[in-house]
């Protein structure tokens, strides 16, 4: 269980934060001059070089929105221009692709970060700068919109790229790209020009996730166990006949009945920004959708069930291992009342999740701080202060000019064998991923704004 630092503050961070930014800046460059763009989006890396290797180009966005989060925490213009230009060039095709459910990541890092701080007034649009995002962030959001699976009782969901029988639970964050396309006025229009509302559409998923996806020890399988409160499952399998729930399952997981560490760090980081995002609202806008109370209460069961359960199946130092089933775990012994170790012999940790969920927690804690409930808030808030302290250190943070990961021990695919193993280990140690290294640029950009009393970053603009 996580061993909560009670008195750290994000000013203690400072200087590891400054630290981590001049160690980014050579890493998005030395990716920049070095990517072949024909050889398709880096993923994560072999050797600490990155390659490419995947099901779809769902991280492009993050090579692109990486160099824009640097620009935001250091005013180096070199790295506007690089994301600037590279949205430009590269971004279009993720706008409309209908395949896949990842939108928020893709588009929402690279259209939504321009336009944030364009609103922000961090950089100044060009000509009509400013629209070109807005229409590029509408298309998207109504696009991924459109992935929507029917079920019994007829609320639906966004179906992953497996299948329209298919949620998963990193959708819950993609929902950003229906945020900012209602927020900027947009619906989706389908057959006979009906017009079908995005913030409702967000509003079902986040539900839908909520009941099925996680899991609140309330025996709805046999492992569904009070100490199991929170538990995850990478995927729901719906029967798309009848709209029924069947199943959960698991791809990137070890199995459908344990938690894949990233799939629960995408629910506690999806929650925590929707509901910040639905505070930003008018009561008119959600009563016309359902009302914020319904909404709100499934959001905050997910998101506090989620983080509890990180805390307490993480290490003493919250880093969690890949998956807290993962069947050689017992090996370890009594791994959670000790820090990970990233160099074992028989699971990996996956520190991407740690950078994910840290910005779950922290988001988390000051939401609950702000409605009044300073315990639950602080509890949350100073779990994700600790989290994100140790990463901006080694052996997570990559200090080496030759290594372009910026965090390391991030895992990819472990069922897959898709994770580089050095030769004379067992598990998978020593590498990066794309969306590990943007998600620790972005809970530093988060504790920086923090630390130096700057505007709330938030992905809409708050």
């Amino acid at each position: 269980m996580m061993d909560i630092r009670t008195s750290l503050k994000a000013s203690d961070l400072a200087p590891k934060l400054d630290r981590m930014w001049a160690l980014s800046a050579a890493k998005i460059k030395s990716i920049e001059k070095s990517w072949d763009p024909a050889a398709g989006s880096p993923v994560f890396t072999v050797k600490g070089r990155y390659a490419s290797k995947g099901w779809t180009e769902w991280t492009q966005g993050f090579v692109y929105g990486s160099a824009l989060l640097q620009y935001d925490a250091t005013n180096d213009s070199e790295f506007l221009a690089l994301g600037r230009d590279h949205t430009f060039k590269d971004m279009a095709g993720h706008v409309t692709h209908f395949g896949v459910h990842d939108h928020g990541f893709n588009n929402v890092s690279t259209y939504g970060n321009l336009w944030r701080m364009i609103g922000e007034g961090r950089i100044k649009a060009e000509g009509r700068e400013k629209d070109f995002y807005e229409m590029a962030l509408k298309a998207s959001g109504a696009v991924q919109a459109k992935r929507w699976t029917r079920i019994a009782g007829g609320r639906g969901f966004i179906h992953s790229f497996n299948g329209p029988h298919s949620l998963f639970a990193d959708t819950i964050r993609s929902l950003r790209a229906l945020a900012l396309a209602h927020r900027l006025g947009h619906a989706l229009l389908d057959e006979k020009d009906a017009k079908i509302s995005l913030l409702k559409r967000l509003i079902e998923h986040a539900s839908v996730t909520a009941e099925f996806t996680v899991f609140y020890g309330m025996g709805r399988d046999a492992y569904d166990t009070p100490d199991q409160r929170g538990r995850t499952a990478h995927e729901i399998i719906f029967n798309t006949n009848d709209g029924n729930y069947r199943c959960p399952n698991s791809q990137q997981g070890y199995s459908p009945f344990t938690t894949w560490t990233r799939g629960l760090a995408w629910v506690m980081l999806g929650y925590a920004e929707e509901l910040e995002f639905l505070q930003s609202l008018p009561d008119a806008e959600l009563e016309a959708v359902g009302g914020r109370a319904p909404a709100e209460a499934a959001m905050l069961n997910a998101a506090k069930a989620a983080c509890d359960f990180y805390i307490a199946h993480s290490p003493k130092d919250g880093i969690p291992y890949w998956d807290t089933g993962a069947p050689n775990l017992h090996k370890l012994g009594d791994y959670l009342a000790r820090p990970a170790d990233p160099f074992n012999e028989h699971e990996p940790v996956d520190a991407s999740a740690a950078a994910i969920g840290a910005q779950g927690l922290l988001r988390l804690g000051r939401y609950l701080r702000a409605r009044g409930e300073p315990a639950q808030g602080d509890k949350y808030w100073q779990a994700g202060l600790t989290v994100a302290d140790r990463l901006l250190e080694e052996p997570y943070l990559s200090a080496d000019a030759g290594h372009q990961g910026l965090l390391l021990h991030s895992v990819y695919h472990r069922p897959n064998g898709w994770d580089y193993i050095p030769p004379g280990a067992k598990v998978p140690y020593g590498e990066s991923s794309q969306w590990g290294d943007y998600h620790l640029r972005e809970v530093a950009l988060y504790l920086g704004r923090i630390n130096k009393g700057g505007k709330y970053y938030a992905f809409y603009g708050a």
